[in-house]
């Protein structure tokens, strides 16, 4: 369309997308559900690091307390020398037309897994097995009788009659009113605006949020989280991320995260699960690797590469057919670059 002298205009939550389609950038900013104020226009990379900054230099406007900051590198994993919270054995799970194979592999108190890989090769099916609700056809129930498990699932019912607040009390229970709830979870997803709206009458990124903060409120050595930053804004994706990383980190639990975003998926994992196969007929779910190791075996499947940026560090996918993507593609480094 743009070959054609179409202008297009697009708005996204995934900043990788964003960077990739995009030539210029507007930021909106304000009070969500009150006003909303549009900035000049930006080049990609500029509007994209103001929006992360939370400052516009030349409207002098600061829109949010601290800057959004990505790791320089991949994580070392703190829970690395940790015994193994869990371990399960080759599994296989078949159904008409489609069978998931899962290699043996386990995972640590501390850390975060994160979940690639395309639509219909089995991720929802690996979560369900760890949450138990489903079995494996070879291989045994890897979390059964083991570990205590929180699941939030891809599709979230509606069908709770009370409000959020009545909700969060449940899963919360006695920790609801302390000091650490309020901060660790209600108030880095802004929950207590929601607190007496009726829980069926939420939109879609608030019910995510909501879910979100209803499964880490629980009490567990496991939190599965499928698809949490669906319908959610680039904040709230960011936030959401934090808020996982710092109740896995103070719980000492271990979190599986199944994640579209790759720019999420790099400010929240320590390893990662890639999946691989045909959607719909059969997939492949491969032992844990380390973040960059994960990230390259992915993006070379889909023939993206990224960079960091130099301000934010964030990570940037290159255009393709650029020198910086033929670079990286020819030295096999599809993640960014090894310093």
């Amino acid at each position: 369309m743009k070959e054609e002298n179409k202008i297009i205009i697009v708005a996204e939550h995934d900043l990788a997308v964003l960077d990739y389609l995009s030539d210029q950038v507007c930021v909106f900013y304000g009070k969500p559900g009150v006003y909303g104020i549009v900035s000049h226009v930006h080049s990609v990379r500029t509007g994209i690091n103001i929006y992360l900054d939370g400052f516009i230099p030349d409207e002098n406007m600061r829109f949010r307390k601290e800057p959004i900051i990505f790791h320089v590198k991949p994580p070392l994993t703190g829970s690395s020398t940790n015994v193994p919270i869990l371990n399960w054995s080759e599994m296989t799970k078949t159904y008409e037309g489609f069978t998931l194979r899962i290699e043996a592999g386990n995972a640590k108190s501390g850390e975060v897994i994160g979940i690639l890989g395309p639509n219909g090769i089995g991720k929802t099916t690996f979560i369900k097995i760890l949450a138990g609700i489903e079995k494996p056809d070879e291989g045994p129930p890897p979390t059964e009788n083991i570990l205590r498990v929180s699941y939030k699932p891809q599709y979230i019912s509606t069908d709770y009659d009370g409000t959020v607040e009545d909700l969060l009390r449940a899963a919360a229970k006695e920790q609801f009113t302390s000091s650490w709830y309020q901060t660790e979870i209600i108030n880095p997803l802004n929950l207590s605006p929601l607190f007496d709206r009726v829980v069926k009458e939420l939109s879609g990124g608030e019910l995510q949020k909501v879910a979100i903060a209803a499964c880490l409120s629980r009490k567990a050595d496991l939190y599965l989280l499928d698809e949490p930053s669906a319908y959610l804004d680039v904040e709230e994706r960011l936030a959401m991320a934090k808020t996982i990383r710092r109740i896995v980190e103070d719980k000492n639990a271990t979190a599986f995260v199944v994640e579209h975003d790759i720019v999420a998926m790099d400010f929240i994992a320590d390893r990662l699960i890639i999946f691989a196969g045909e959607p719909g007929v059969h997939g492949m779910a491969k032992s844990p690797t380390n973040l960059l190791d994960g990230m390259n075996m992915f993006l070379k499947e889909i023939n993206i590469t990224f960079r960091r940026d130099p301000d934010t560090k964030r990570p940037r996918v290159n255009k393709e057919g650029s020198r910086v993507d033929e670079y990286q593609k020819r030295t096999g480094q599809y993640y960014y670059v090894k310093s």
